[in-house]
């Protein structure tokens, strides 16, 4: 962390870090397209020593928690790394509730033998805590996907741990704005990069953040030897969108709120999921927890799977895509994404960018008026 930046707000952060202080360089750091350098200085190979603007990446990012960060190629690279860290026979406990990918990774390491998985709901926070004395990894992802549910972190990551223990939260959702899982006492933090700190629905990378030295060069060694690097201009791309995180979080969840409300109040809607309003099942968690509600809804339309196929095939402004975090807003039915069958079959998933409220909103009632009929 450069000194003199120590003591800057995060929002100011974003915007300054990461930068070279040398008379004469780029203002920001370019992409760096190289895989090998002159020997005779610190690098020698990208994959080994990393680039330039790999590490202006990392700075921003872990700056943001006061860690080091390393960055991946994917947020699901990212989350294999932190897998990579378990001996033999570990057991990983994981949410009820969580990304399918990481679902998939965890079950199939299972399937070989490399670890047991246990499975505890969020809301439960003396099973986590009774966790924290008996698993090696315990894998917490808050606010979840996708129902949004919200984990006492506070508590959780306070409880005794077992010796070596790594407690890991994806932080995706919340960002490192709206939440700071290490200063609650987690190991690593967990982004997809690929999601809100790129900003643009145009790159994948993942970045891991920690405070513990040892953990971080693991981190680095496994990137190395499974070669899981970033691209040049992923990595650009990504440190370019972070510059503007604060302000596009700041639009989008005040959108987000709005639309909740909206949303709670409209007769085809039978459930709305949202941190921020005060009939979701871990509000009062959310409130102490996070500094922001975030840009995530999920709701549940009146009718069947056609129904909810049917609004997302009309909106016009927000668009039918999967991914979340970008300045558009993107909404999809999530039961039908394979491995998210279990969900409810009229459950849509919005992520709300930075477009005008009320043309949002325009939006989806005009669709839910065409799938009625």
């Amino acid at each position: 962390m450069q000194p003199h930046l120590s003591n800057l707000k995060p929002e100011s952060w974003l915007v300054a870090a990461g930068r070279s202080a040398d008379p004469g360089a780029p203002l920001n750091v370019p992409p760096i397209l190289a895989s090998n350098f002159i020997i005779g200085q610190d690098r020698a190979y990208a994959r080994n020593d990393a680039t330039p603007t790999w590490e202006a990446l990392e700075e921003v990012i872990g700056g943001l928690e006061a860690g080091r960060a390393v960055a991946f190629a994917s947020g699901m690279a990212a989350i294999a790394a932190v897998f990579d860290q378990l001996p033999a026979g570990a057991l990983v406990a994981l949410p009820d509730d969580c990304y399918q990918g990481v679902v998939g990774l965890a079950m199939a390491g299972a399937a070989r033998g490399r670890w047991a998985v246990r499975r505890i709901a969020l809301t439960d926070t003396a099973g986590w805590q009774q966790a924290c004395a008996e698993a090696d990894l315990i894998w917490l992802e808050s606010p979840s996907n996708p129902l949004l549910i919200v984990a006492d972190l506070a508590a959780i990551c306070a409880a005794p741990r077992k010796p070596g223990a790594i407690v890991a939260v994806d932080n995706t959702f919340a960002t490192p704005l709206n939440q700071q899982p290490l200063a609650f006492g987690a190991t690593v933090a967990v982004q997809s990069a690929t999601k809100f700190i790129g900003g643009h629905s145009d790159l994948l990378a993942g970045v891991v953040t920690t405070r513990d030295e040892q953990i971080w060069r693991q981190l680095r060694h496994s990137r190395e030897l499974n070669g899981a690097t970033p691209g040049a201009l992923e990595a650009f791309l990504a440190l370019r969108g972070a510059r503007t995180l604060a302000l596009r979080l700041e639009r989008a969840q005040r959108n987000a709120l709005e639309l909740a409300h909206r949303l709670a109040q409209h007769p085809m809607v039978t459930c709305v999921r949202y941190p921020g309003l005060p009939s979701h099942p871990t509000y009062e968690t959310a409130r102490r927890v996070l500094k922001g509600f975030g840009t995530m809804i999920s709701f549940d339309l009146l009718g069947d799977a056609s129904v909810a196929d049917a609004v997302c095939r009309n909106v016009r402004l927000i668009r039918h895509a999967t991914s979340l975090g970008g300045v558009e807003s993107t909404m999809e039915r999530r039961a039908a994404i394979p491995g998210q069958e279990h969900l409810p079959p009229t459950l849509l998933r919005l992520s709300v960018g930075i477009e005008d409220v009320d043309d949002l909103w325009q939006d989806l009632v005009s669709a839910m008026q065409a799938a009625a009929g």
